[in-house]
């Protein structure tokens, strides 16, 4: 009797919580967008030809935001077609943000250079003046955070995507990093993206120049820096919010910086502890913060079926092929893959369940980027953010989050999903992943030395 009570109480506490998050979500400002203004771009390449297509058309403004505009064919590529436009344009509105310290060095692993930065200079040079690079420092030292801002404003369409601008992104070549893509038409939305950008970034001392020389020292902006992160860390998009009608759909813009007060991370959590039927997960670094997972775990222990796409090690952007020389970045892929293998142990039960679905992806030498929420039908968030402990604490990540309570995408997400699982294996035991004792040497002294030092949870909360 007192546990059909203890029970019965506990169900109704669940539901109560799941109202609460559901009513907090709801009453989050949102644009009203048509579903018909929302495109789920199937591949890589039909994302560079719809940026390519909307350069080319703009009239009004460009205003770019990615982790990096790389100095590779790609990357020329784009910042060609904005400077062809700025030429036929010269009223156009162009502004674009990179990462303050990616911009200024070379690849992780490869020799020393000036970084992309060496481009931006050359085509500012050649071009003259009209398409401004600001280099955004979201903390003094790179490792500490970096600007992850994601989306690109063209007239007013955004196209969103975690992808940053070079080859591989860009499928611009033999191989191509997969991610998510959408294409979405709304004034309202584009404008609130763009006066993010705009005002909080562009108006902001901390944020110099990277296409001209000589550059300011990253010395010289630290009190700008600190004063930038307290802006930061209080800076949300402006929003009109305005009643989804028929054929209609909601979508906010977030932003997240900072373990504290982020609403993005807070979001995120919302999203997971509403989820009833069902959750989908991608991520590309299998690295959860604490709280995701346990709020993760508790969706499983409430019957909640969890799904949870992550690429395989070698479909990892820092993975070295074993017929490459090897460096100390080669064995992130390898700790990944033990964050996971722990992960499914201890759920063992719920994947034998059916509760839990844990998909690997890989295809041929291709990798993968991908990263959002599906929950329930009805809600979903595309984001730039890993899902990871740097992700949640260090870096400036945004997210759209579209609330669809009519199912007017779920055809397009399921074909989505379709394409992805096409590249999927099911991962059905913690076994099937390859054991340590396999990995190439290298890799297993380094993580038997983090595991001996316990560095490997420290090292987990930087990554």
């Amino acid at each position: 009797m007192q546990l059909a009570v203890r029970s019965t109480l506990a169900s109704a506490m669940q539901r109560l919580r799941g109202r609460r998050w559901q009513l907090a979500l709801a009453g989050l400002p949102g644009v009203a967008v048509a579903a018909a203004d929302v495109r789920t771009l199937a591949s890589p390449a039909d994302f560079r030809s719809a940026l390519l297509e909307h350069i080319a058309l703009a009239r009004r403004r460009i205003i770019l935001a990615a982790l990096y505009l790389q100095d590779d064919a790609a990357g020329r590529e784009v910042l060609e077609a904005i400077y062809a436009a700025r030429a036929a344009h010269p009223e156009l509105q162009i502004a674009i943000f990179v990462d303050w310290h990616r911009a200024q060095r070379g690849l992780v692993g490869k020799a020393a250079s000036a970084g992309n930065a060496a481009l931006y200079t050359e085509m500012a040079r050649r071009h003259g003046p009209g398409v401004p690079i600001h280099g955004v420092p979201v903390q003094a030292r790179e490792w500490m955070g970096v600007m992850h801002l994601k989306g690109f404003v063209i007239d007013d369409s955004v196209l969103y995507s975690g992808a940053s601008l070079n080859d591989v992104y860009l499928h611009r070549g033999d191989r191509y990093r997969l991610d998510r893509y959408h294409l979405i038409s709304s004034r309202a939305l584009a404008d609130s993206m763009a006066a993010l950008m705009t005002r909080v970034l562009g108006n902001s001392a901390a944020v110099s120049p990277v296409d001209c020389e000589p550059r300011q020292k990253t010395a010289a902006l630290r009190p700008a820096i600190s004063r930038f992160r307290r802006v930061l860390a209080k800076a949300r998009y402006s929003v009109v919010a305005s009643a989804a009608g028929e054929g209609e759909l909601r979508i906010t813009p977030l932003l997240g910086f900072g373990a504290r007060d982020n609403e993005l991370n807070r979001v995120i959590l919302q999203l997971i502890q509403r989820a009833r039927r069902e959750l989908l997960l991608f991520t590309p670094y299998f690295n959860l913060p604490g709280q995701l997972r346990r709020a993760i775990e508790a969706r499983i222990g409430q019957g909640c079926r969890v799904t949870i796409v992550v690429g395989d090690k070698t479909a990892n952007d820092f993975y070295i092929p074993a017929n490459e020389p090897f460096t100390t970045i080669g064995a992130l892929p390898y700790l990944y893959e033990a964050n996971l293998r722990r992960f499914c142990k201890q759920h063992q039960g719920a994947v034998d369940r059916g509760l839990l679905d844990l998909r690997l992806w890989r295809h041929e030498n291709h990798t993968y980027h991908l990263k959002g929420l599906l929950v329930d039908d009805d809600y979903a968030l595309i984001t730039g953010s890993n899902l990871n402990p740097r992700a949640w604490r260090l870096d400036l990540e945004n997210g759209l989050l579209i609330h669809d309570p009519q199912g007017s995408l779920v055809g397009q997400q399921r074909a989505e999903l379709e394409r992805i699982l096409l590249h999927c294996r099911r991962l059905d035991h913690h076994r099937s992943l390859e054991p340590i004792a396999s990995y190439p040497e290298p890799v297993q002294r380094i993580l038997k030395r983090l595991a001996r030092t316990r560095a490997d949870r420290l090292l987990n909360q930087v990554l």
